[in-house]
């Protein structure tokens, strides 16, 4: 986990997105590149079909809100302590850069994301000036690459206490693989599953034993769901166990399911208290 990558925008989670960042490049003696996040410019907005009166974007206040996120970014890098990257400086400690030139829109952003071993961003919501949810799916569904993603209050400690949210499925498989350097690094690791939330594949104990033959120490159970939702569940056993990283899977149902029915990955995505690691 040496290269992380973060969108850099106006929102209420910003403090706690370049704080898990940084807890993470600690961990690891990773690098930060972060960059100013702005929506791709429309032509035309209609605001008035009876009128026929359109809204244009400026793009020169974009360029300007762009610019005060990199102050933001390079101030809290600073005040953290995190050195700037430079052609002439190691490469072993965290160290931070600002692209100060990336193009608008979340399409640049799962694009760039496949250079980097994750990208952090902030746990979306309905409420004002909350992160948004395209810009999560952008980079879950088009980078091919992990999201770290960053709980509403700035986590004290990443991944010393990890909870596997297992389910049997290729997506969970693939966040378990992304996540490997934190695997390595945890203290303790628990492989959770819900009865009523596998699919075809293996156990919660069988993926514990397969991370124990790697040389890890995991355990792993499985919980009856009873009353309760599967995504009830595992934030719930998390909590209880101090857990400081949640691997989850993303979306082994559909999104629209997910819209319509709920599902795991949907309450996770609502109501995580700690940071997740998640992959599609």
């Amino acid at each position: 986990m040496k290269t992380l990558l973060v969108p850099v925008a106006r929102h209420t989670l910003l403090d706690s997105v370049l704080d898990t960042a940084v807890l993470t490049a600690r961990r690891f003696g990773a690098g930060i590149e972060g960059f100013g996040l702005r929506p791709a410019l429309a032509e035309y907005v209609p605001v008035d079909m009876v009128g026929g009166m359109t809204w244009v974007r400026d793009e020169e206040t974009d360029l300007v809100e762009a610019r005060d996120c990199g102050g933001l970014f390079t101030a809290a890098m600073e005040r953290h302590g995190i050195a700037r990257e430079s052609a002439d400086a190691g490469k072993n400690g965290p160290r931070y850069r600002w692209r100060p030139d990336a193009p608008p829109g979340d399409g640049f952003l799962a694009q760039h994301a496949r250079l980097f071993n994750a990208t952090v961003v902030g746990r979306p919501s309905s409420g004002e000036g909350a992160p948004r949810m395209t810009t999560l799916e952008a980079v879950l569904f088009e980078s091919g690459r992990p999201l770290i993603i960053a709980p509403p209050n700035s986590p004290a400690s990443i991944g010393e206490t990890v909870v596997i949210a297992w389910n049997g499925s290729t997506e969970t498989a693939r966040a378990v693989a992304f996540a490997a350097p934190f695997l390595r690094a945890a203290s303790r690791i628990e492989v959770l599953g819900v009865d009523a939330g596998m699919v075809p594949g293996p156990s919660a104990e069988e993926m514990a034993a397969a991370l124990n033959r790697e040389g890890l120490s995991a355990q792993g159970r499985t919980l009856a769901a009873g009353r309760r939702t599967v995504g009830e569940i595992f934030l719930t056993e998390a909590e209880a166990i101090g857990c400081d990283l949640l691997i989850k899977g993303a979306y082994t149902q559909s999104r629209l399911r997910q819209m319509i029915f709920g599902g795991a990955t949907s309450h996770i995505l609502a109501h995580a208290a700690m940071p997740v690691l998640m992959a599609h």
